[in-house]
């Protein structure tokens, strides 16, 4: 008990400075394209304009009201340096903002881009930075004029840094974006300025649903189309430029029909009744959702808008709703097959396909819209190359009522499309990982169940160990190897210095499986401390507890150290902790390398696919845990030591006790895997991992002394009882709260 007060007294000092720090700071969200920022200025002193842009040799004078710095070659101008942070919001999974210098030429290229500044935990997945930097310089060259016109939607133009996928995104969205905004501000390629102070609101006037003819609904453009034939198609890849692809063009005549697309919002109830058809839109109410919207997309001709992308991966791959700067696909979950289009005089379609909005979709139906078909052509066996065709689409002005708004300023439209940007960057990340989410989220309500029900389920000791194996099973090969959602100290390092810089929650949303299983712990340490997830949820943990059971099985002997000398080493996870903890203060990046102290990221993010220096460490880690089971955990785990502090606020006392309890019996000391139960019988609640192997000695007839003598006595006096009706007598158990004091019975 020392040794946690000790612990508490020296970290509560740190937090409450933290707290002070965090009351007295003051966020400025800065002016709106106020001219060129410190950060900027000593950018671009740490960059050479020659290393930017070819040929430059000078920056010039700040762009009057923004932060922006010319380049040139003598009196030519080559382009813009500027960074992503002064347009756009680029906070990443730190909580801190990911700062990128970008270089655009005069004609909207991007030149070159360089990582100036960021704390992001990617050491957390054994990530190089240079990795990072590699993939940022890869942005050479894309067309940002190109990106305005896309408007959203689209892929990274390089390859993804696998491991590293909530920041590789942060990076990509604000680069685009701050690109995009910067280019507007300049007017480069005709783009215009997006800061205004007024702009037009459009909402929907709903009346009536009166059916509507085919040709009525052409001619007031409810119904909006794109024709394409073969020779517009083999015109675009030609344009485009891939010889692979004009290698390739379509066979047929030039007037030959590649596509007759036609596509309808069915915000209004007129459009939708006259096109579905009256049983169908009946139908159809019933599934809208509230803030849902929906479209009828028609097709005929040699290629399909549905393709088979969807078959396999769930998401329309050809075609896409794009609408200012935010852009959605189709899922195949918001997909219904319509058979036909019931407005009279309506030509017969090959396809017909009812779609819905998905979920975290950025759309309002009264503003205008473009449906983007993407036709691929494959050029080898297992690569293709796409070009890009717009349906615009408007409701007929009849359905619409635009007013107009007055906006305060710049500034606080910036604000609110970074946190609407962010917002929907998170919710796509979960639709993502849906599959694996419910997995998860499965397993923990199981996990949950059985802890509540330990009392029964230890009972059948054959059935608790099969549940235990695959549940370690489960955990190593599933959420560790699989899911790679592997806990570490670093999480709670973030944590902690995102409380000092303003804590957003949806940068913290950004990886789902973490966020669930953090909630899953602060949970269980309420009601069982840290056992639930070190002894259950833990990757590494059952890493150690599988490769110890083989070695049993093998007949390796285990070690048992001397009680004096295992409680002395209980000590060093603490220091090691509270030293990662006050280090990040200073610096998380140092904190973060030193936190290679876990072996998670070797052995289970990288699947052991690492130097020979950290291959040894990790091990030299698990031989030790062959010896002595789950040495790792015991004596140096940080983030064992992270829960195991709050872990002491658990408000229940679930594992159940003897007064005679290491006196004389040792039984349950003797057999505990991680020697949390202390010669006089006390369980400690900071090292004990809820393995239920005590509770399953508590009940055990032929092991437990006071069973078998309770049943003992009963048998001799002629009655007749089992191990759970002696647990129910007082006579023979009297359970004790955890770690209280108590005289030892010697009778």
């Amino acid at each position: 008990m020392q040794i946690f007060n000790s612990a508490r007294a020296f970290f509560q000092p740190f937090f409450k400075l933290w707290l002070l720090v965090a009351l007295v700071q003051v966020s400025f969200a800065g002016a709106a394209y106020a001219g060129p920022t410190d950060k900027l200025s000593a950018s671009l002193e740490e960059n050479p304009v020659s290393q930017l842009f070819l040929g430059a040799d000078r920056y010039g004078a700040p762009v009057a009201n923004a932060p922006i710095v010319p380049a040139y070659k003598g009196d030519t101008l080559l382009g813009y340096v500027f960074l992503n942070t002064d347009f756009v919001g680029a906070i990443g999974y730190s909580g801190k903002p990911i700062v990128v210098l970008i270089a655009m030429n005069v004609d909207g290229l991007i030149s070159s881009a360089r990582l100036v500044e960021h704390a992001e935990p990617i050491i957390l997945s054994g990530i190089p930075e240079q990795k990072i930097i590699d993939f940022i310089e890869g942005y050479k060259n894309v067309d940002i004029l190109k990106l305005a016109k896309e408007k959203g939607g689209e892929p990274p133009p390089v390859d993804i840094v696998s491991g590293a996928t909530v920041t590789v995104m942060v990076i990509d969205d604000s680069l685009k974006r701050a690109a995009v905004r910067a280019a507007r501000l300049l007017g480069i390629g005709g783009l215009k300025s997006d800061v205004t102070v007024a702009q037009a609101k459009r909402s929907l006037i709903v009346s009536g649903e009166t059916p509507a003819d085919w040709t009525t609904l052409i001619g007031d453009g409810s119904v909006r189309r794109l024709k394409l034939n073969l020779k517009d198609v083999n015109e675009t890849f030609l344009r485009q430029g891939n010889k692979k692809a004009i290698a390739r063009p379509e066979k047929g005549e030039d007037g030959e029909l590649f596509i007759d697309l036609y596509a309808a919002s069915l915000a209004i109830p007129t459009i939708a009744r006259s096109l579905l058809g009256e049983r169908e839109y009946a139908n159809f109410k019933k599934k809208l959702k509230p803030e849902q919207d929906a479209f009828l997309i028609m097709g005929r001709g040699r290629y399909s808008f549905r393709g088979s992308g969807y078959v396999r991966g769930g998401i329309f791959d050809r075609i896409q709703v794009v609408q200012g700067d935010e852009g959605f696909r189709f899922t195949d979950r918001g997909y219904k097959n319509v058979g036909s289009v019931k407005a009279e005089g309506a030509p017969d379609f090959k396809e017909v396909g009812l779609f819905f909005t998905p979920k975290g979709a950025v759309f309002n139906a009264a503003d205008p819209w473009e449906l983007q078909l993407l036709v691929q052509r494959a050029i080898g066996a297992l690569e293709k190359v796409f070009v890009a065709f717009e349906l615009s689409y408007q409701l007929p002005s009849k359905y619409v009522k635009v007013e107009t708004l007055v906006i305060p300023s710049a500034v606080q439209t910036t604000d609110a499309e970074d946190i609407e940007a962010a917002n929907a960057l998170w919710k796509r990340l979960w639709a993502q990982k849906i599959p694996e989410i419910i997995i998860l989220v499965t397993a923990i309500s199981l996990l949950t169940i059985l802890f509540f029900a330990q009392n029964w389920v230890v009972q059948h000791r054959v059935l608790t160990d099969r549940i235990r194996l695959g549940f370690l099973i489960f955990t190593l090969f599933g959420i560790g190897f699989y899911a790679q959602a592997q806990l570490s100290v670093v999480n709670v390092l973030v944590f902690a210095n995102a409380l000092l810089s303003g804590f957003q929650w949806q940068f913290f949303l950004m990886e789902p499986l973490i966020f669930i299983l953090w909630c899953s712990v602060a949970v269980s340490l309420i009601f069982w401390g840290r056992g639930a997830f070190c002894g259950w949820l833990c990757p590494f943990g059952a890493l150690q507890e599988l490769t110890n059971k083989i070695a049993r099985f093998a007949g390796v002997k285990q070690i048992t150290l001397p009680w004096g000398l295992h409680e002395r080493l209980w000590p060093i996870k603490y220091i090691i902790f509270l030293g990662l903890l006050g280090l990040s203060v200073y610096s998380l990046h140092l904190a973060e390398t030193l936190s290679e102290i876990e072996p998670f990221r070797t052995s289970i993010i990288l699947k052991f696919a690492r130097g020979w220096p950290y291959l040894m460490f990790v091990f030299s880690l698990l031989f030790a845990g062959l010896f002595i089971e789950r040495f790792f955990c015991r004596y140096l785990c940080p983030l064992g030591a992270a829960l195991a502090i709050p872990g002491k606020l658990s408000m229940f006392n679930w594992l159940k006790r003897y007064n005679n309890c290491g006196d004389p019996c040792h039984k349950c000391a003797q057999e505990c895997m991680v020697q949390a139960i202390d010669p006089q019988g006390n369980i400690n609640p900071n090292e004990c991992l809820d393995c239920l192997h005590c509770q399953q000695l508590y009940y055990d007839k032929d092991v437990c002394p006071v069973v078998i003598h309770a049943l003992a006595k009963i048998k001799k006096s002629g009655g007749d009882a089992t191990p759970s009706q002696v647990a129910k007598d007082p006579l023979y158990r009297r359970p004790r709260r955890l770690n209280k004091s108590r005289e030892i019975d010697l009778n």
